[in-house]
């Protein structure tokens, strides 16, 4: 284990600050193919191949989908192999997804692009980030995740801002082209940041660490009803998150809100995730993750409800920053929360079928929202529709954590 004592964040992170690093860029990486910074380049696209809102996003669906469909068995092998060199190659799928959509000839073609970002961006590179975390620390894991998980909002506050100043400059497919590069850049770090020999500790610990009941295969998981439970509560991040991002500047334009500004408020997303990573993965560290869980959601029934209502533009950040404040408590309690549970042995194939079922919702969100749009149904309406699902979900997910507390 790289680390065994509980101690502060500073000290903590000194000691294991190329291993941290490494989670960092990983998280980081995987912006571009997240929704937030390919929903900046949705008006030239759809203006390109002369799509419509639910076209486009049924594209975005078809891909992602199949991404989710191979997650499970391509997120299985980082159980089997070095963390350095699964991140290589992981960036190197990356890097070759945004070099593809740069140069994407036809509208057809754009689900396999679209595949390949959510598979190596959104996918791989999370999936590294955290997992890399989960199997290399013990005592100090959530401290660990807190900070890599950091990539994720620095990612968001400046990514697509950049990518706005970027289109404007230089277009929207030489702006890709610049994330390819980006990509292949990051390689060389990873190599350094993760020394060959040092490497092989990130394989699966020897030990399943405090607070652990045991490692479980994922066939245990999946005929555990503790983790169908937390099913819906794993899915509506995803759901809503993505469907407002993808199609964050139309309703900007309802709202009256520039692109600007909207893309700029990111900062105050990054900035509430920030604070609540960190202060969640300390607090998990020492009274659990489960007992966390519960209110992560209840942040981004009040950030659905705050676009559903509010048009004046302070409230493009109010809703950025309820989003935030769940961003920072479920992606750090979620892998938290499924060592806890299913131990870490398994854990690389335990955590990629989860991230499927985030991914398959957040594949349905777009054309969902989109048909909504087209259909010129009141974001009121569906603002009020979303905050009740994550009410629904926030409840389900109380219930599994106490049921689990008590087995336990």
């Amino acid at each position: 284990m790289s680390e065994s004592q509980t101690s502060g964040y500073i000290p903590f992170a000194l000691r294991n600050a190329r291993l941290l690093a490494f989670g960092f860029l990983m998280a980081f990486a995987s912006s571009f193919g997240q929704t937030h910074f390919v929903g900046v380049f949705s008006p030239s696209i759809e203006t390109e191949f002369g799509l419509s809102h639910t076209e486009w996003g049924t594209i975005y669906m078809a891909g992602t989908l199949a991404s989710a469909a191979l997650l499970p068995f391509s997120g299985r092998l980082i159980d089997r192999m070095s963390v350095r060199t699964y991140a290589i190659v992981v960036l190197l799928g990356m890097a070759a997804a945004c070099f593809a959509i740069a140069v994407v000839p036809a509208t057809w073609t754009l689900v396999i692009v679209i595949f390949l970002l959510r598979q190596f961006g959104q996918g791989l590179c999370q999936h590294t980030a955290v997992t890399g975390m989960v199997k290399s620390f013990d005592r100090d894991r959530g401290k660990a995740v807190a900070i890599a998980i950091l990539g994720f909002p620095a990612g968001r506050a400046f990514l697509p801002v950049l990518a706005v100043a970027a289109i404007a400059v230089i277009g929207w497919r030489w702006s890709y082209m610049a994330c390819g590069i980006a990509g292949l850049l990051m390689i060389p770090m990873v190599m350094w940041l993760l020394p060959g020999r040092s490497a092989g500790k990130l394989a699966a610990p020897a030990s399943t660490g405090s607070g652990t009941t045991g490692d479980r295969r994922l066939g245990e998981m999946l005929r555990d009803p503790f983790f169908f439970l937390m099913l819906p509560a794993l899915m509506a991040p995803s759901i809503l998150e993505t469907a407002m991002n993808f199609h964050q500047l139309t309703i900007a334009g309802m709202k009256g809100w520039s692109a600007e500004w909207v893309t700029g408020g990111y900062a105050v997303f990054a900035a509430t995730t920030l604070v609540v990573s960190m202060f969640a993965g300390d607090l998990a560290d020492r009274i659990g993750a489960s007992r966390l869980m519960p209110f992560g959601l209840l942040p981004l029934a009040a950030g659905v409800l705050v676009v559903a209502y509010g048009d004046h533009y302070v409230w493009a950040w109010v809703y950025l920053g309820c989003f935030g404040l769940t961003s920072g408590l479920m992606v750090t309690c979620v892998p938290l929360l499924l060592a806890e549970v299913y131990g870490t042995r398994h854990i690389g194939a335990i955590r990629s079928f989860a991230a499927t079922v985030s991914v398959f919702g957040s594949g349905l969100a777009p054309p969902l929202l989109g048909l909504g749009l087209d259909a010129e149904v009141s974001l009121t309406s569906m603002g009020i529709a979303g905050a009740a699902y994550v009410v629904l979900a926030s409840v389900l997910m109380a219930y599994a954590c106490r049921q689990e507390r008590n087995r336990h």
